[in-house]
Order: structure tokens, then sequence, then C-alpha cells
């Protein structure tokens, strides 16, 4: 049987055919009679779960902030929280006066060990960095040279001696002549001719022994001059103190021109600190070095953590760097553990005076605002309030305060970033654990 078309006419009506339950093959392929589906649609179900679930989830939304309404007011039922804090108790002592300045460690005493002469290098007698005294032998050269010219000056002294001699014994001939000659004169057995002639004889033999004296003092002076010269083929060290590295190994010739020598000596105990003040705190220096005043200078490393050596002023510069507008002074430390060496630089710390009974508090308690410099501070009742300072001199960890805080005030040095104006607060000592502090301005026995 055919399916009914959509071409034929509507008004024709066809026979009716009997149903059957069976799918005849090829006839409907996309239904199954065997096993029919479902007749009736049940989407209202579906509708009833989802708005049970929304209505869930809408009264657990209600029970949560219900809750969190209650914690919250009963936290306010409780009052603000405590904030833990580490403080510090203001004191009273002594603060010194400082001038601080970048410096540069020099030795006290540097020299370039040159030969005096020129000559060969036998010998070094020196290790690369030793500890040197002064006249210790450094190095030799070849001292042929200068002893042939000490023998040629001996032979020659020698000679000029002979020949003195040999004219003092002309020049008494001479005279003994001339004195015959005169009481031949007077006699007159001879004529004034020969007289005259046997006196200028004599003379002539006097101006040979100035000669020949001349000729000894400068046969002296020649061997003076070897003896010296064969003195300085011994290079001694001329100072006491560390010698660098060997500039010339052995058998090089060396000269006195050298611009490098043949080592450095430089001397370490003491040695001295050049560095600089602002030219507006010279004039404080120059009073105390006027009344006769030692002052102390402490020499710290770069990060001004370690105290390297502790010596004194020795003296300031005639004249201010126009360039810096600083004045230069120089110290001197007795570096008995070589903790400086030259070249180096340090930080200086120059003590001008003392502040006496100052209210002194750590440095880590000192905050700053837009207002300027202020404190934390821990009232009896353990509570904080903003106290403006006044800061004066720093040493180290401490500050001195100038105006507004009293011995016995109680700061906070550690917690400052989470506190407000009146926030409660629970203090404890520095260093010790956490729990162990006490309310407020309650003070442990260490404070």
């Amino acid at each position: 049987m055919k399916p009914p078309s959509a071409l034929e006419p509507p008004h024709e009506e066809r026979p009716a055919e009997p149903l059957s339950t069976k799918n005849e093959p090829g006839l409907y392929p996309d239904l199954d009679l065997d096993h029919p589906g479902p007749t009736k649609n049940y989407w209202w179900v579906w509708l009833i779960v989802f708005g049970l679930i929304a209505y869930g989830c809408f009264k657990l939304y209600e029970s949560e902030n219900a809750r969190k309404a209650d914690m919250t007011a009963k936290k306010g039922m409780k009052g603000p929280r405590s904030v833990p804090v580490v403080a510090a108790t203001a004191r009273t002592g002594d603060m010194p006066v400082y001038l601080q300045g970048l410096g540069t460690v020099t030795a006290f005493n540097s020299v370039i060990v040159k030969p005096r002469v020129d000559g060969q290098l036998i010998s070094v007698n020196f290790r690369e960095g030793q500890e040197v005294h002064k006249g210790d032998l450094l190095a030799t050269l070849d001292p042929r040279p200068f002893q042939v010219v000490l023998d040629q000056a001996k032979g020659n002294l020698a000679q000029a001696k002979g020949t003195l001699a040999k004219d003092q014994a002309a020049l008494r001939d001479a005279q003994a002549n001339y004195v015959r000659d005169q009481e031949l004169f007077k006699q007159q057995i001879i004529a004034q001719q020969q007289l005259d002639t046997q006196l200028a004889s004599a003379d002539q033999i006097r101006g040979s022994i100035e000669a020949d004296n001349a000729a000894i003092e400068a046969a002296q002076a020649t061997i003076n001059s070897a003896e010296l010269n064969l003195i300085y083929t011994r290079i001694t060290a001329p100072i006491t103190g560390r010698i660098g590295l060997r500039q010339v190994d052995s058998g090089n010739m060396i000269h006195s021109t050298d611009a490098n020598g043949l080592a450095v000596i430089a001397q370490l105990q003491p040695i001295s600190v050049l560095f600089s003040i602002p030219e507006d705190q010279l004039q404080s220096v120059l009073v105390k070095l006027r009344q006769g005043l030692k002052l102390r200078a402490d020499a710290y490393d770069r990060d001004e953590t370690k105290k390297l050596d502790e010596g004194t002023l020795l003296t300031v510069d005639n004249q201010i760097d126009p360039t810096t507008g600083t004045s230069k002074l120089k110290a001197v430390f007795p570096n008995e553990d070589h903790a400086l060496f030259p070249n180096q630089f340090v930080n200086v710390r120059l003590a001008l005076d003392t502040k006496r009974g100052a209210v002194i508090v750590p440095v880590v308690a000192i905050q700053r605002g837009p207002t300027g410099t202020f404190v934390y501070l821990v009232g009896p009742d353990s509570k904080v309030s903003v106290r403006q300072v006044k800061l004066g001199l720093t040493q180290d960890t401490d500050v001195a305060i100038d105006d507004g805080l009293q011995a016995g005030d109680v700061v906070v040095v550690d917690g400052a970033e989470k506190l407000a104006e009146g926030m409660s607060v629970t203090t404890r000592q520095a260093g010790q654990p956490a729990g162990a502090g006490r309310k407020g301005g309650k003070r442990s026995p260490k404070q």
C-alpha cells in the first residue's frame, strides 16, 4: 500500500484499512511498533524538582547570612582586638656627639725602593709581603765596577802624594839655594838676575805643590764616591713596614731613574686615614684643637656594622675644597691587628662632645609621616597614642629625643605598621617569646 500523496485531491475518500500491530517491512522504517515508546509527557515533574532545589539554595543563603551577622554582633560585644607589639622604655643616658665622614686609609709612610746607582741586580733578599725593618738588606747590585773605580782612585791618590813629596823636596832645595844666593849677592859674587831666577824657581815649585794637594783631594773625593757607590750596591730598607710585590727580577739592569723601582714599602703601624667633613662643621673641630684636646676617631667598615680601630685626630688641612665644600682631616690609628689596609674605604666617626642626661630610645621606634617624626606611646590603659617627637643625635641603634618624651615612657619598637590612634595592644620586651608580654603600660620586671 502506498502512502497518501499530497497531489491527490482532498475530497477523495479511501477505504479504511485495518490496523496492524506489525510493522511491515519497508513501510515505516522510522517506527518500531514492536517496542512502542512512552505516550505521555512528564515535563511538569522536572519543573517541580528544579523549584525545590532553588528554594533550598535560597534558605541556605539566608541561614549563612544570619550566622555571619550573629558572629559580627558577638565580636562587637567583645570590643576591639588587642594587637601584640614589642615595646621599649625610654631611658636617660649620655649620648656622644659624633661627626661622620667618608675616609680612605693611607700608609703613614710610603717609600718606593730605588737603587742609588745603576747596576745589575744579582740578589733579592726579601719575600713579597714581608714585614721589614729599617736597615734590613733587601737586594744587592754587582759591586765590581765600583770596586774598580775605587782601586783606580786609590792609585791616583798615591801618585798625587808621591808627586807632592817630590815637589816639597824641590821646594826645600830651591829655598836653600835662594838663601845661599842672597849671601853671595851681598858679597857681590852673583848678579841680581840670578837671585831673582832662584826666587821664581822656588815660587814655581810652591805652585806645583798646590796642584799636588788639589790632585790629592780629587783622588780622595773619588775614593769617597767609589766607597759610597759600593755601599749603595747594598739596597736596604729606608723605613719599617710591609714590602709589596717585586718589580724587578734578579739578573736585570736597574737604574736610579726607574719609575717603579724595586718594590714599595708601606708603613702600616701606625696607619693614617684621610676623611672629609662639611665645612660648616669645621669650626667646632678647630675650637677643640685650639684647646689642646685630642679628639677620638673611630673607623668603621663600609656597612658601619663593625668597628675596625680606634685612633685620634692628627691634624686638619689648611684649606677647604671649593668643589665639594668639605675640609680634609687626618687621623692616626695604631692598627695593631692590621684591620686597616692602604686604600681601604672606611666610615669615620669623630667624637666631638658628649650630651649628658639625654632621653634615649631605639631608632626603630621612630616613625615618619606627613607631620614629621612620631612614636606610638603605650599608655597605662593598654592603648597607644601618637606622640610627635623632636630627634637629636643618633648613635648606632639609639637616638636622643630632644622633645616629646620623658624617661620611663613606653614606646612601640615593632609592630607599629598595624597600629592606629587608640588601639589596644599587648606589649612584650624585645627577645621575649610571643605571649610573654603584658597589657599596655604594665611593664615587665626588666623594664
